[in-house]
């Protein structure tokens, strides 16, 4: 089978996940799409999917499931995952019921070490790691606002034993105007952290605070607690011989200073009373930060504000 027939599937039609199926079926690939919400699975069956914004493209789709078992039928060679890490282990359970051949296996989503959930079905070989650096909003359940994109996005092979088909998927999303770039592991970790310490610094304190990300950065009181959420995050990562670009600090405040007058996705989540990723992002910095025995009191305080809010409200619910 010719590389650019590749069958790609998607779990998880999010921004993320809607973005990718675009740019796959436009470099010619057979594209096929599932997700938990059946009303978006529907409306991008009968409508297809549009992105407006910094990226501007259409697509329709023939191939869309209502779960993953129906999606696994679909005799793929490629499964991406961009469904939202609360989101993992039930899809594990389907995919280890479904699966009926090696696949390999392309994480698209935020969070440290997210790769190790799909250890006990993938073998490391078979996994991929992608760094994401476009983002958007669902305007409806098929038409994508996309805020931005900082290229280029990373993909890495998770023991650099599959370098060619990295390279094979950074080639085809670069031939079509999606710029991403093949690196080794060593490197797609170091970027992994770089991007997560971001996100970590404004997602939960937008969530509790129902502050913007521009508002948040404004605002002189937050920007402070921004600040020292990086501080903490740099020390462990330093301590886990993570490599950080130069005037990391200084330079991530003011990249997150240019951000939009809207919410990230986990502050979105956490406001509409669903789960969130907050495990793997302020989480991972307490949990790594005690392995080290270094203190992380502003990412452990939002790390456990979060879930004892959500652990509520899955109560009550």
């Amino acid at each position: 089978m010719s590389k650019r027939n590749y069958k790609v599937g998607i779990i998880g039609m999010g921004p993320i996940g809607q973005i990718l199926a675009v740019h796959f079926k436009e470099a010619g690939c057979e594209v096929a799409l599932t997700d938990l919400v059946k009303e978006k699975t529907n409306l991008i069956s009968e409508k297809g999917i549009e992105l407006d914004g910094v990226i501007n493209k259409s697509a329709q789709f023939r191939h869309v499931y209502f779960s993953t078992a129906e999606l696994l039928e679909h005799d793929l060679d490629i499964l991406i995952c961009s469904a939202k890490t609360y989101h993992v282990d039930s899809i594990l359970e389907q995919i280890a019921a479904g699966m009926k051949k090696e696949l390999f296996l392309l994480s698209a989503q935020n969070g440290i070490d997210i790769h190790k959930k799909y250890a006990p079905l993938f073998m490391e070989s078979k996994i991929f790691r992608m760094i994401v650096n476009f983002a958007g909003n669902l305007h409806t359940h098929n038409k994508v606002k996309v805020q931005f994109f900082n290229p280029p996005n990373y993909i890495a092979s998770v023991d650099d034993s599959q370098s060619e088909m990295a390279g094979w998927i950074a080639d085809t999303l670069t031939g079509i105007n999606l710029l991403t770039e093949k690196v080794d592991s060593f490197v797609a970790t170091e970027k992994i952290w770089v991007k997560t310490i971001l996100n970590a610094a404004l997602s939960p304190l937008c969530a509790l605070s129902r502050l913007t990300m521009k508002e948040a950065m404004d605002n002189p009181c937050t920007l402070e607690i921004v600040e020292q959420i990086i501080y903490e995050a740099v020390k462990v990562a330093e301590a886990e011989e993570i490599k950080l670009p130069d005037n990391y600090v200084e330079s991530g405040i003011r990249y997150l200073k240019n951000a939009g007058n809207h919410m990230p996705s986990l502050a979105v989540d956490f406001i509409n009373k669903q789960n969130t990723e907050i495990n793997y992002m302020n989480g991972k910095i307490v949990e790594y930060g005690k392995k080290h025995c270094i203190k992380t009191p502003i990412n452990l305080t939002f790390t456990n504000l979060i879930n004892a809010v959500v652990h509520k409200t899955e109560q009550r619910d």
